[in-house]
């Protein structure tokens, strides 16, 4: 029995978007080539590049199908579900996001390439704030998560490298809370 072509095509995509991933993760943006990509993935060159187009484009794709929590679908407070993602990024070291992270400071393609990726999770977490400035509380969020698994992860800052993360969550809790609160809650 024959595969049908459009589910060859996707098989290979994925195979290719695996690799990627792989090589974006040990080598960086800079470094990672469509070739390594292709050898990676057990395919030619030139087939990475029609699927995809461009190493932008391959990274774009690797962002895009990075599981991204969805806040609508989960129970409990927007705040809750946004500091427990944090805490699984302090306990396990995010290898692959801190390669992403790495990338998009060094090189202006891949931070091209990410903003649509974040634009995504911030965009839930706006979604999820009963404010009218919720874009701007939930960029401050993102920034404060960013900061703080880049400080503990990549910095190495000694505080927070060695605190333990429910301490952190722990600190964190009344800030997250108050920016993902209605901020007319408790006036009257």
């Amino acid at each position: 029995m024959t595969t049908p072509r459009a589910e060859q095509r996707r098989n290979t995509e994925a195979r290719i978007l695996t690799a990627a991933a792989g090589i974006f993760l040990a080598d960086g943006y800079d470094r990672a080539t469509i070739r390594a990509v292709a050898a990676a993935a057990g395919v030619d060159a030139g087939l990475v590049t029609y699927y995809f187009g461009s190493k932008q484009e391959l990274f774009r794709r690797v962002i895009d199908t990075a599981p991204v929590p969805d806040l609508a679908e989960s129970p409990g407070p927007a705040s809750e579900q946004i500091l427990a993602a944090l805490a699984g990024r302090l306990t396990d070291e995010p290898a692959a996001s801190l390669a992403i992270l790495r990338s998009v400071l060094t090189n202006p393609e891949a931070a091209e390439a990410v903003r649509g990726g974040a634009a995504r999770y911030q965009s839930q977490i706006t979604q999820a704030i009963p404010a009218d400035d919720a874009g701007l509380r939930a960029a401050i969020i993102s920034a404060i998560m960013l900061g703080i698994t880049a400080s503990r992860h990549l910095i190495r800052s000694d505080e927070l490298a060695t605190a333990d993360p429910a301490r952190i969550v722990e600190l964190l809790r009344p800030c997250v809370a108050a920016l993902a609160a209605d901020p007319e809650a408790g006036r009257g």
